[in-house]
């Protein structure tokens, strides 16, 4: 059974950083492409970064230069490292796999204000 726990959120004053984690289990991690995608309030969930089984990253455009993604198959995590922090980064931060598209884990708040 597919598990994704996030964690790593918090409150953040703009142009501070943050890490956020995912732990996953239930399947074979470092065969699916991985994913980070947030959900501010009143927004759609959009995918903010994604890494594909060969390393290769995509960003969107809007943290492009700002966060990045990483992952280790050896402890099945996931990172996404988050600097230059803006207020429209606030959002709910969720971890995906290709695995199972329906799945989504509880998410990470992260609050950026000052």
């Amino acid at each position: 059974q597919v598990q994704l726990v996030e964690s790593g959120g918090g409150l953040a004053q703009p142009g501070g950083s943050l890490t956020l984690s995912c732990a996953a289990s239930g399947f074979t991690f470092w065969a699916y492409h991985m994913c980070w995608y947030r959900q501010a309030p009143g927004k759609e969930r959009e995918r903010v970064a994604r890494i594909f089984l060969g390393m290769q990253k995509e960003y969107a455009d809007s943290v492009k230069g700002r966060f990045t993604i990483s992952r280790d198959n050896a402890r099945n995590q996931l990172f996404l490292n988050m600097t230059r922090l803006k207020p429209d980064d606030t959002a709910v931060y969720y971890c995906h796999s290709s695995y199972d598209d329906d799945y989504w884990g509880q998410g990470t708040q992260v609050t950026v204000s000052s």
